[in-house]
């Protein structure tokens, strides 16, 4: 992983030493609230309904056990025991002093991380495939390029200052895990029928009031031109994006209005200034990057098959994680084990202070010291030995930590809604703690299989509801909460967005809807191996609308 060199140390300490001086003013009346805001947003600080909440940057959502256990040391010293892992692969601290922020930042400065562009209307952080690096259908490892575009982004001036925020992920297997079709900026890295390594170049997704599908606007882009196309990219929008409503301030809406074969032309023009400039990236200095994310030495362990099989025979728990939580690794004696953070009951993305340093020792003793955030609210540990699994396994089964449910209905995605955020209409922890409880059997959700849900407080859509296989979304109505559902969204390679299935349901009723929709698909489905996704898009709406609604009407 990426190292710190002296020009970032050096950055990154006059930036805390800067806010430091920024909060005291605040603190001391010098600098009002509306003067400060602006400045603590650059640092990742905002105020919530109840405190202030600040957010830290995990880029590509990589990180190792020391900065793990500094997490762990800040949510124990300066917050109330835990922090949140977010969809962008960032965590966050819902409870802490305004006061202790400048020391929360020199903590994490001392373990090279920060919390620079985690807001405002910049580019933030640049997220990745969490299995990158590991997973058995890789391309190539993503993260060098998203460290690339990191550095390239940080503090750019002529990007500090953008229309709206602006959010790039990118990809390097055939499955895409990062969803970058709901991006505004989506890289799936490719192999050209020459073996080049390049991209193809999605713009223009997102969610949020206007959920777009990103257009393709390139099918192959050179690898040593990612900057220079980037930059055009980041150019045209930054000319033309409205600044006058923040509702159409975001690149998908200029892309949408301007028309895709237009807004491609533009970009291809303002490229061909650039595309021979220094913004070219140059063979080494591709290399050099790549070097920081060189796989680690694994040594062939056969051993571990023979004692895989042998555990998984004794223990049927510890089978069934290892078929819901550990996906196949390049090396066949390895697998990828995912740390699900959705305990039944619990709250999706939650992690105490003692469950974080636990992984961190983890991933030091059996993980060559790599640890994952995924955009799903869960962690990873990307090099396990088969031999190692059930060692791991009982070390998180008696942290509450080996919830075998990974793609499965539990697996719940949730913004913190209204218990914590002061943009949301309605609550999302307590929903995803009653629908996690309704379908906590282990054998139900196995019968179901995939199925994704995912749920937000506001239209935001902070907990991608729209890609949410099933998506609920909280509004306001009448000054009460009510959920709206979505059907047959995805954030995969095949990105769709949820179809508005009826009318909201009020609080006490949501989990029953969710039930009658499962039950609907189970007798829908042609066999046990066509997933929700499939089903419903084979059969659409109407059977689901009957079951919930009694009718087939288009929604209210």
């Amino acid at each position: 992983m990426y190292r710190y060199d002296e020009f970032d140390h050096d950055f990154v300490r006059q930036r805390v030493a800067q806010y430091r001086d920024q909060v005291d003013r605040r603190l001391s009346g010098e600098i009002a609230e509306d003067a400060f805001k602006p400045l603590r947003l650059m640092n990742g600080v905002y105020l919530q309904l109840h405190a202030y909440m600040l957010r830290v940057a995990v880029p590509y959502g990589t990180m190792n056990g020391k900065q793990m256990r500094r997490l762990a040391r800040i949510a124990r010293d300066y917050d109330k025991g835990y922090g949140h892992f977010t969809t962008r692969q960032n965590i966050q601290y819902n409870w802490p002093k305004l006061s202790d922020t400048p020391a929360i930042l020199e903590e994490l400065a001392e373990v090279e991380m920060h919390a620079i562009q985690t807001s405002g209307n910049c580019i933030r952080n640049v997220t990745a495939d969490h299995f990158a690096g590991a997973a058995a259908d890789e391309v190539a490892d993503p993260r060098p390029y998203a460290e690339i575009l990191r550095q390239w982004s940080s503090n750019h001036p002529e990007y500090s200052f953008l229309p709206r925020k602006f959010k790039i992920a990118v990809t390097g297997a055939e499955r895409d895990r990062a969803a970058i079709q709901v991006h505004d900026i989506g890289l799936h890295l490719k192999r050209n029928d020459a073996g080049e390594l390049g991209f193809v170049v999605y713009v223009g997704g997102g969610q949020g009031r206007t959920p777009i599908i990103a257009k393709k606007i390139k099918d192959f882009l050179p690898e040593a031109d990612l900057l220079s196309y980037t930059t055009a990219i980041m150019r045209v929008y930054n000319l033309h994006g409205r600044r006058d409503n923040k509702y159409k301030a975001r690149i998908k809406i200029l892309v949408h209005e301007t028309g895709e074969a237009e807004f491609s032309r533009q970009v291809e023009a303002e490229w061909e200034k650039l595309k021979e400039s220094e913004l070219k990236l140059p063979a080494d200095d591709l290399a050099s990057i790549a070097r920081y994310f060189a796989p680690p030495k694994l040594q062939d362990r056969a051993d571990g098959w023979a004692s895989l099989a042998a555990s998984k025979k004794a223990d049927a728990a510890f089978a069934s994680w290892v078929q819901q939580n550990v996906t196949p690794h390049h090396h066949p004696d390895y697998g990828v084990v995912t740390i699900s953070l959705k305990p039944i009951g619990g709250i999706p993305g939650d992690a105490s202070d003692v469950q974080m340093e636990l992984v961190a020792e983890l991933a030091e003793k059996f993980g060559h010291d790599e640890i994952r955030v995924t955009h799903e609210q869960n962690l990873v540990l990307p090099h396990v030995a088969l031999a190692d699994l059930e060692t791991v396994y009982r070390a998180l089964l008696d942290a509450e930590l080996a919830t075998a449910n990974a793609g499965l209905i539990t697996d719940i995605i949730a913004c913190p809604g209204l218990d914590y955020c002061a943009l949301a209409n309605a609550r999302s922890i307590p929903v995803a703690q009653e629908i996690s409880e309704r379908f906590a059997s282990p054998e139900r959700q196995k019968e179901i299989g995939d199925l994704k849900i995912k749920i937000s407080g506001c239209i935001n859509a902070c907990g991608h509801h729209h890609v949410g296989h099933i998506g609920i979304l909280g509004v306001e109505k009448k000054g009460a909460e009510l959920y709206q559902i979505t059907l047959g969204g995805s954030g995969d390679e095949q990105t769709s967005i949820g179809q508005i299935i009826g009318r909201g349901f009020e609080p006490d009723k949501v989990t029953d809807a969710i039930e009658t929709i499962v039950d609907t698909y189970m007798g829908l489905r042609l066999n046990a191996e066509e997933t929700f996704l499939e089903s419903y898009r084979r059969t659409g709406p109407a059977a689901y609308k009957l079951a919930l609604y009694g009718e087939t009407s288009k929604a209210a």
